[in-house]
């Protein structure tokens, strides 16, 4: 046996078991998530913009056109998996390394296991490497030549974002795909098939999965097959069979048990949505803040959209705190963002912060309630004129040529001492604003009075009907 022979033994006894867990068990003792795993394109759930009928990808794997590939997307989308399908897809040997755990000596090692076995056995390899944003720089670097010389194809996985963590020269050589968590309905559908599948499921224990259970499962797995299935196998392997029929039913509170979350009820387009939210927002309105924290907390359990409340919170800081406290807007705007910077879990305490803010904060509608009044005058009343000062100086000009006389002249606030100036900004005298004496807009309210007192002098004084003109 030749050197070369010798080594690519070697490999093909040792470090080539390093992939097995990219190729779906067949020992009956494996985990469920393991034996399920897709052997073709087409039984992998999800996935269906990159892999899709004429998308780059499923192209690109058919007909075996590609030279290095990054999956990038959260554990349990499939990454694993999918390589280990491009492996059987085009035939090639697949040598799997660990960010982790793998050494620059275990990449040369491979790569030069991986041309000896072009050499002896024309086989090409595809070099898988987990988590590749855990390789440093050095690592990094080892791959880039050989790569470039066609001696190993690189497929790496990672569940962050390459463009931060990935070498620019590696990641420009490689075609970058992005996997996204599996929706409900996918998982569902995993589900029901992994619990009527007689060789690589739970078939031949004669599963009844009940649809409430799959769906609370799914919705709780965060889009992660591996999760859900697990849930899945905890259940059935739990769960006594029927004395008389010998069938193992899983009902919803076997499910809550499985994936160790309570099901609440809570539909996220029904009538629990809707008085969940409604009673998390007449807390704050109440200045109620356990009762709203406790409809928070149970928003959040149930899988809401933490940006749904965010809006809740942010329309609430201005309907129903408004001037009493105009911070309630910034606090609330501040957790909006909060969560779409942060994310879940963290962002559940700015949520709560907000919450907390606005719940024990004064309240006033006045700024809401005038502006609504302003609506409906506008929709349905006469439309109002704006005063002469007011206007553009070019329609003033059109007004003295039309009328002969020039309009009053607009007198600008900030040349008195005060910052105000009593003058008309709004024909027939109308008034929405009646601000309250609660927390700031009691300091609102003494101003605006003021103002208003001194409007009303000036319209006396001003006024064609004073009792010395009638004399």
């Amino acid at each position: 046996m030749t050197q070369d022979e010798l080594r690519l033994s070697n490999t093909e006894t040792g470090r080539a078991d390093s992939s097995s867990d990219m190729h779906p068990a067949s020992e009956a003792d494996a985990p469920l998530a393991q034996r399920m795993r897709p052997l073709t394109l087409d039984e992998i759930a999800g996935q269906q913009h990159i892999l899709g009928p004429d998308k780059l990808l499923r192209r690109a794997i058919e007909s075996d056109r590609f030279s290095s590939l990054l999956l990038y997307g959260p554990p349990g989308t499939g990454k694993t998996t999918l390589a280990g399908v491009i492996a059987r897809s085009t035939h090639s040997h697949v040598a799997s390394l660990s960010g982790v755990e793998s050494s620059v000596a275990d990449i040369r090692r491979e790569v030069e296991q991986a041309r000896a076995r072009k050499h002896i056995q024309g086989t090409g390899t595809i070099l898988f490497v987990d988590e590749i944003h855990r390789f440093n720089k050095a690592r990094q670097d080892v791959l880039l030549p050989h790569v470039e010389r066609g001696t190993i194809r690189f497929i790496g996985a990672t569940t962050h974002n390459p463009a931060f963590y990935v070498n620019s020269p590696l990641l420009s050589r490689s075609l970058l795909f992005e996997l996204e968590p599996l929706s409900t309905e996918d998982i569902i559908a995993l589900l029901n098939r992994a619990s009527r599948d007689p060789q690589r499921g739970l078939g031949s224990r004669d599963i009844i999965l009940d649809n409430e259970a799959a769906q609370h499962i799914a919705e709780f797995s965060d889009g992660d097959a591996r999760k859900a299935l697990t849930a899945l196998e905890v259940a059935a392997l739990t769960t006594p069979p029927n004395p008389e029929t010998g069938s193992i039913h899983i009902t919803p509170s076997v499910a809550e048990e499985s994936i160790q979350r309570k099901m609440v009820v809570y539909d996220a387009d029904g009538d629990a949505h809707y008085d969940t939210a409604s009673a998390f927002i007449k807390s704050i309105r109440g200045g109620d803040p356990d009762a709203a924290l406790y409809w928070l907390a149970k928003m959040l359990h149930a899988g809401e959209d933490p940006r749904f409340i965010a809006r809740r919170l942010v329309i609430a800081a201005s309907e129903d705190v408004g001037l009493a406290d105009s911070h309630a807007l910034l606090v609330a705007t501040a957790a909006s963002q909060a969560v779409d910077s942060v994310g879940l879990p963290e962002a559940r305490i700015n949520l709560a912060h907000a919450t907390t803010y606005l719940a024990t904060a004064p309240k006033s509608n006045r700024a809401y309630a005038a502006f609504e009044a302003a609506a409906r005058d506008v929709a349905t009343g006469r439309s109002l004129a704006v005063p002469p000062a007011l206007r553009t100086p070019t329609r003033r000009k059109i007004a003295t040529r039309t009328h002969g006389d020039p309009p009053p002249e607009y007198q600008y606030p900030h040349d008195s001492e005060q910052g105000y100036i009593p003058q008309a900004y709004l024909p027939e005298g109308r008034r929405y604003y009646e601000p309250t004496h609660r927390g700031m807009e009691k300091r609102v309210a003494e101003r605006l009075d003021h103002w208003r007192r001194q409007f009303e002098a000036a319209a006396r004084t001003n006024s064609p009907d004073r009792s010395e003109d009638r004399q």
